[in-house]
């Protein structure tokens, strides 16, 4: 990425992380987090990764309440960001860290199985 779309990308994740945590704290969703925000070369496109924690109705019940809501975000982006053109916003669930979990237990499963093995 250009120097100026990783800036622009950093200043529509701190524009959109406010309304986006709102939202979530008023449909009770959890902990919602921006972690990073990619764009197009030609900014015409940016791709929102957001992840969940301690969500009752899993990740897909807050994805479908940021899509229903994704016109009002972009509105909230163009109305702060000076561009030719607002990007379209596409949020996607960022699961890294149930990926490392996940890897962590298989780690840890192996291990104590070697440790077991040794005795």
């Amino acid at each position: 990425m250009s120097i100026r779309t990783e800036k622009v990308a950093s200043l529509i994740k701190r524009i959109i992380a406010g309304y986006v945590s709102e939202l979530a704290r008023d449909n009770s969703a959890g902990l919602v987090t921006i972690t990073s925000v990619r764009l197009t070369k030609d900014l015409h496109i940016a791709n929102v990764y957001v992840s969940i924690f301690d969500q009752k109705n899993g990740p897909d019940y807050f994805m479908s309440i940021l899509s229903e809501h994704s016109s009002s975000i972009r509105s909230l982006v163009g109305r702060n960001v000076r561009l030719r053109y607002t990007p379209e916003l596409r949020f996607f669930l960022d699961d890294t860290l149930d990926q490392i979990e996940h890897i962590q237990k298989l780690l840890n499963s192996t291990d104590n199985n070697s440790s077991v093995e040794k005795t």
